[in-house]
């Protein structure tokens, strides 16, 4: 009965890749037995989970290993130990059996198993009478596998973990032990050599940084209201409804009074608020799953499962979106697989080996960012992607995800020279694994999630990226037009006596607007690294630098399109955006500034309120041109149409001239009323207009086009 010396020192020496073969309840010769190793224990005696002794263990090494005969039939045992003059009791975690089966073990070999954030990482759960923490985790190449903590002195001999051979599981029960705890894995690959301790790839909380250990806590328990919000974003077509999208970055929008990040909760109550009043429609985050450097912004990530803990507990995320739902607001969340980042305690080698990225850095190193590149092609590593993309959905009912530089996923060469790379098994330079899982995440989404919709970063010509997966698409909902926002900012910055030799910077944009379904962004990534703000980009003096920046935002918001904005710069932030700090709010004292946040809060509420500004946004039908070729006078002219009602005129004068009287073709005799001007006094303009109405006769009319300024004119008939 007596294990050999060998399998003690083993054991002892956290060598033994199979505790459970020696510990726990066995048959013996003589009935069943128990085996259990508990440092620092004198005596041991054997108890059922109700209490009742099952007998009397005997000490059969002196760093604590015990065994002997038992009661009863095959049952979990919980054991009373005695030593150095103190008493405690302890669950035997290899006295359970299994937690996962058959069916888990068939969908996680075919990379099928949707729900593995059910399965995988640790969960609360009562097994076989008693409660406790469930652990999993994939390390198909490991020789051990540890689980350590606070519980066990992160001591990796005291909790080896039960090895599932036909799918690279480790999982073991760990009873008596609640939320709140501590844990990271103890890997040893196959070459005996131990990894970084390693935090859990499916932890649903972390530590608050610089500290990374995962913590065991439940799926979030919110019970949610939002029935009707999701209901109605699964009734209509995102494509023909309003959306106008402000970019945050939770952690820099705003702070306390001492400095420090806003809770979920606080934020909710200034920023949801905020958001209704300046008439966004959604509120995109940038990356709020856990990651340990704050200048990375979130898309260095680390903890995919887990919003991160500089924001309060999870269950404040979710608290946040409900918030937001009630009022009518969606959640967007910057979702980053094209990242992969190298520290020690992630997933990098996990088990010992390349696991889920490539062993070869001509297919798996980003020289950007230096970073690794997930190996999509890998079925578990795919499935544990679109797990991910699924569980925010699921668990956080978020509205949408924008995906993060999927340029980078879709060619083997992206940023690399000749030589630097390997091309497919065609010769060339796509990555069609990359393909292949982008439309199986777009297909999953789409189909488990209605009323969901995803945003492409995508700066390339890629044909197709809002095309239908089936129809041989990606498969996403929308793509964000860099070509808009590259064009327009540069024509935005030069001398306005020089953009008549530019033109084609703001016209060339029409050739593709509907090549796909577009937002419009002017984001996080034009506002850093020198860049400067956008009010700072725009040419001439303080005051044309504003009604530049007016004018471009009018334009902007009468372009087909959704719309995106960066926070602050609907006030005219003047500084760089620094996440170190919060905005500049006290600007909004200005006239200037206020004039430019009500600029776009009119602007919002306008564009929701007309169809033909939303209706159509990325349908040709709902755009044409009539004025595009007037470059002596930076001149530019089209209509909006929807079906249905009345069109809107929307035209952009970019020069620091009024043009009194500009003719111009009409679309329709009658009479137009002037809906907006940027160049209004209650923006801070010059107050320079037409009265409020435009007459069209002869298909003509004559207006007055205010300096560096744009109108929309409505037909009223």
């Amino acid at each position: 009965m007596k294990p050999s010396a060998d399998a003690i020192a083993a054991l002892l020496e956290s060598r033994h890749t199979d505790p459970f073969s020696l510990l726990g309840v066995h048959e013996g010769p003589a009935g069943l037995f128990a085996r259990t190793w508990i440092p620092g224990a004198e005596t041991a005696e054997a108890f059922d989970l109700a209490g009742v002794s099952l007998g009397t263990l005997t000490r059969i090494d002196e760093e604590g290993l015990f065994e002997g005969a038992i009661a009863g039939g095959r049952q979990p045992v919980r054991y009373r130990a005695t030593g150095g003059g103190g008493e405690w009791s302890l669950a035997d975690p290899y006295s359970f059996g299994p937690v996962l089966g058959p069916i888990d073990d068939v969908l996680m070999a075919e990379g099928t198993h949707l729900r593995l954030y059910d399965k995988m990482g640790a969960h609360p759960i009562t097994h076989e009478g008693a409660d406790g923490i469930h652990f999993a985790v994939w390390a198909p190449n490991a020789r051990r596998v540890s689980l350590v903590g606070d519980f066990n002195d992160w001591d990796g001999r005291r909790h080896v973990m039960r090895h599932r051979g036909d799918t690279g599981v480790w999982e073991i029960f760990i009873p008596d032990i609640g939320e709140g705890r501590r844990y990271k894995f103890e890997i040893m690959g196959a070459d005996g050599i131990l990894q970084p301790l390693k935090a859990d790839p499916f932890a649903f909380a972390a530590e608050l940084r610089p500290a990374t250990a995962s913590v065991t806590t439940a799926l979030p328990r919110h019970v949610w209201k939002d029935d009707a919000h999701r209901a109605h974003w699964a009734s209509v077509d995102p494509r023909r409804v309003p959306i106008s999208i402000y970019e945050v970055h939770a952690g820099s929008w705003d702070r306390d009074a001492n400095g420090w990040f806003l809770s979920w909760d606080a934020l909710a109550d200034r920023l949801i608020p905020y958001v209704v009043d300046m008439g966004f429609t959604h509120i995109e985050f940038m990356p709020v799953s856990e990651y340990p450097y704050d200048p990375s912004w979130g898309y260095q990530a680390t903890g995919l499962f887990a919003p991160t803990a500089r924001f309060g507990d999870h269950e404040g995320f979710a608290r946040f979106v409900e918030g937001a739902h009630e009022v009518g607001i969606g959640v967007l969340i910057d979702w980053v697989p094209a990242h992969f980042p190298t520290d020690a305690f992630g997933l990098t080698r996990f088990d010992g080996t390349a696991l889920y990225e490539h062993e070869d850095p001509k297919l798996g190193f980003h020289p950007d960012w230096n970073t690794a590149i997930y190996n999509y092609g890998r079925r578990e590593v795919a499935s544990f992607l679109v797990n991910n993309a699924l569980f925010w959905a699921e668990h956080y009912h978020v509205d949408g995800l924008r995906v993060d530089a999927v340029a980078s996923m879709l060619y083997r060469d992206y940023s690399r020279e000749e030589g630097e790379w390997v091309p497919n098994s065609d010769g060339g330079r796509e990555n069609w694994e990359a393909v292949a899982f982008l439309r199986e995440t777009n297909k999953q989404l789409y189909g488990r999630h209605p009323g969901l919709f995803t945003v492409a970063e995508e700066s390339t010509a890629w044909p197709g990226v809002t095309a239908p997966a089936h129809d041989g698409g990606l498969g996403f909902g929308f793509k964000w037009n860099m070509g808009f926002m590259h064009d327009t900012l540069q024509y935005m910055r030069r001398e306005p006596v020089h953009r008549r030799h530019h033109h084609d910077e703001m016209t060339f944009g029409l050739m593709y607007a509907f090549s796909e379904n577009f937002v419009l962004p002017l984001s996080h990534d034009e506002v850093v690294h020198g860049k400067g703000s956008l009010l700072t980009k725009m040419a001439g003096d303080d005051w044309q630098q504003f009604a530049n920046l007016r004018s471009l935002y009018a334009l902007m918001w009468g372009y087909p399109g959704k719309k995106l904005l960066f926070m602050g710069q609907e006030f005219a932030q003047r500084a760089e955006w620094d996440e170190g700090r919060a905005l500049d709010w006290h600007l909004r004292e200005a006239r200037a500034h206020e004039g430019m946040r009500t600029l776009v809060r009119d602007l919002n509420r306008l564009y929701a309120a007309k169809p033909a500004l939303h209706a159509r946004d990325c349908e040709p039908e709902g755009f044409e041109w009539l004025v595009s070729d007037d470059s002596a006078h930076s001149v530019f002219a089209w209509v909006r149409r929807a079906p249905g009602v009345a069109p809107i005129v929307v035209i952009a004068n970019l020069t620091p001239v009024a043009r009194a009287p500009y003719v111009i073709r009409m679309p329709e005799n009658g009479r137009w009323r002037e809906i907006l001007n940027s160049d209004a006094q209650e923006y801070w303009g010059s107050g320079l207009g037409n009265m409020g109405v435009v007459e069209a006769a002869g298909d003509k009319a004559l207006i007055t086009l205010p300096p560096l300024a744009t109108i929309m004119l409505e037909f009223e008939g």
